[in-house]
């Protein structure tokens, strides 16, 4: 189950970074999301464009670096882990930024804050915990982090789910960009805990 788990978040990790690949190499910019956001990539391309090239890299990067034989050849790992946190640091930066033309109004922009905020502190908090030779706390930074960089995925999942639900787009983006990190942290919490064999307090 849990290697099954572990596959289909690999998979969806690479198809995502995959899908940006083509849409921002191989097409114009901003033809593949919604007409309503074209207008924010043709009037700031340059921030959108280093927030996907550094975010589809943490993506392309994150699922390997839970591998145990990867992480058991400590060179490999630890060249990975230097590339992906960078990216993070990058992308979150830019993503802080980036926020601000979110379409959905306030609720949406302060999501997307939020977002950028926890993705680099977890980022940083698990190479201070690293540095430490904290190795159990930097596990647990380190899935908090990928959790918040696996918000690509459920994003368009979840904008999936709308549009199949025959929901317009102005109804429910707004909400996304606090779904579609909220309930990825609560299942690494959830798998936290379980490492260490503890309950959610009551």
């Amino acid at each position: 189950m849990w290697r099954l788990s572990f596959w289909l978040v690999a998979v969806a990790s690479g198809a995502v970074a995959l899908y940006a690949v083509i849409g921002y190499a191989f097409m114009t910019p901003g033809r593949t999301v919604h007409p309503d956001m074209m207008a924010a990539y043709a009037t700031f391309p340059a921030r959108i464009l280093v927030h996907v090239a550094a975010s589809l890299v943490a993506l392309a990067i994150g699922p390997f670096q839970f591998i145990p034989s990867i992480r058991r050849r400590r060179g490999l790992h630890r060249g990975l882990g230097m590339a992906y946190f960078a990216a993070v640091f990058v992308g979150g930066v830019s993503g802080f930024f980036t926020a601000f033309i979110a379409q959905g109004g306030p609720i949406s922009v302060a999501g997307f804050i939020v977002l950028s905020l926890l993705w680099v502190g977890t980022a940083g908090l698990a190479l201070r915990a690293v540095k430490r030779a904290d190795y159990a706390a930097h596990q647990d930074w380190a899935l908090r982090n990928f959790a918040l960089t696996f918000a690509a995925v459920t994003i368009r999942l979840q904008l999936g789910a709308g549009f199949a639900a025959g929901r317009a787009f102005e109804d429910f983006y707004w909400a996304l960009s606090w779904t579609c990190w909220i309930p990825n942290l609560l299942v690494a919490e959830w798998l936290i805990r379980q490492r260490r064999g503890l309950a959610f307090p009551a």
